[in-house]
């Protein structure tokens, strides 16, 4: 998600049925499918995608994001395709990342997926997301990576609030007890009009230990 306000994304969850897919991202998906059932975060989680694929997979997934038109769409879907015994894995709030702390709730795995940000503000949210990581808890980062304005396809064309694995590793710089798993950039296919092309992501991986 891009850094506009949330009135921009509340009407542009609205004027759609489904702005982004109904599956959770893709790495996340590769990356999270192995993990024993926790606690979950996902900030600035858009229609929860990623957070209802992990309530269906036995997680106490929350949502979080400022577009209350956003949340009130997952909720309505959670609702539709999570089980009776699943139902209650999945919690939605609007509100504002930059603002919300996790107020003492401690987290196995902490998602920051496509939330492109200036860095100062960046900075932050990386770093409370980091603080709300249980001992052993997973934070994963991904976003549309700086060198992608040139080397890759779609995205924010703006400079400012894209980050490379280095600098989402230097937002975290003194918090203790942090161990990086992963910091690179990968490579993702992406059709278009004119065929194939290739995006470039930046993932980064940091264990609590």
């Amino acid at each position: 998600m891009v850094g506009m306000d949330s009135h921009f994304w509340d009407d542009r969850y609205a004027a759609s049925d489904l702005v982004w897919s109904a599956g959770p991202n893709a790495t996340v998906a590769e990356l999270t499918a192995d993990l024993p059932p926790g606690r979950a975060m996902d900030l600035a989680a858009g229609e929860g995608r990623n957070a209802i694929w992990l309530a269906e997979r036995g997680w106490d997934a929350t949502a979080v994001d400022f577009s209350a038109v956003a949340m009130d769409r997952a909720r309505r879907i959670g609702e539709e395709r999570l089980d009776p015994a699943s139902a209650g894995r999945l919690t939605t709030v609007a509100a504002d990342v930059l603002e919300w702390e996790a107020r003492g709730t401690a987290y196995d795995l902490v998602l920051v997926i496509f939330l492109h940000l200036p860095e100062p503000q960046r900075r932050e949210v990386h770093r409370r997301a980091a603080a709300a990581l249980a001992p052993g808890g997973l934070l994963l980062v991904l976003a549309h990576d700086r060198s992608n304005l040139v080397d890759g396809v779609g995205g924010p064309q703006d400079p400012a609030i894209l980050a490379t694995p280095a600098e989402v590793v230097g937002d975290l710089d003194g918090i203790p007890g942090l161990r990086v798993e992963r910091a690179e950039v990968i490579l993702r296919l992406v059709a278009t009009e004119g065929g194939e092309r290739t995006a470039r992501d930046c993932l980064v991986l940091v264990r609590r230990i």
